[in-house]
């Protein structure tokens, strides 16, 4: 399973964590994905969404 919204293309990013001692290993973030059932076209698919596009109602949740 991909880590990637649908929508926007948000996905997982890399970096260090940080110690106090400054020692660095690699880390990631994960995008807040959430899936939701909506209606595109007259066909129901469940998408893989981000809580941004979630929230700014660039989807439909259909309930």
């Amino acid at each position: 399973m991909s880590r990637v919204c649908d929508i926007c293309g948000k996905h997982t990013i890399t970096g260090n964590r940080v110690s106090h001692a400054k020692n660095r290993t690699r880390r990631t973030w994960r995008p807040n994905l959430v899936k939701v059932k909506t209606e595109v076209q007259g066909t129901t698919l469940t998408l893989k969404i981000c809580a941004r596009c979630l929230k700014s109602d660039i989807i439909k949740k259909k309930v």
